[in-house]
């Protein structure tokens, strides 16, 4: 595989407590380049309910750069990809496909949901296989941002 910039290895780790305030900054970050349909003071309620509540309870993979900082992580329940972001220095250069791939082949995560207006995301995950499944007028926490579902389907033999 090409490598990635700013990474001499690209080494997936399982995340632990330690790691969870790092974590969140990287989902903060993220989203605020990302997600220009949430305001700022809904970041930072959802950060804590990330930082507090999704992190511990979903089983979290990262990769750090050469210097030492996450640059991005996936997390997943059963069969679902519940989050993946990027550092947005990293964004483009290949790390999301990297967990995604992790998140699809090794941890047996192929569903995800992901916001109808994150354009860059949906084309993100549409280039992996994916496809629309359906949809939902909110998201999983009851907020009215509308999610598409979408299922990455093995093609081939």
């Amino acid at each position: 595989m090409q490598g990635i910039e700013g990474h001499s290895t690209v080494k997936i780790r399982t995340a632990e407590e330690g790691d969870y305030d790092e974590l969140a900054n990287v989902w903060e970050a993220s989203v605020r380049k990302t997600h220009h349909f949430l305001s700022s003071s809904d970041i930072d309620t959802l950060k804590r309910v990330v930082r507090d509540k999704l992190l511990p309870n979903t089983n979290i993979v990262f990769v750090r750069d050469d210097n030492g900082n996450i640059s991005g992580f996936a997390g997943t329940s059963g069969d679902k990809i519940e989050m993946l972001f990027i550092a947005p220095e990293y964004i483009g250069m290949g790390i999301g496909k990297r967990l995604f791939w992790h998140a699809v082949l090794e941890l047996n995560a192929y569903r995800l949901d992901v916001n109808e207006s994150n354009l860059d995301a949906l084309n993100f995950y549409m280039r992996m296989g994916c496809k629309v499944t359906g949809r939902s007028p909110m998201d999983s926490m009851g907020n009215p941002y509308p999610v598409l579902r979408l299922e990455w389907i093995r093609t081939g033999g």
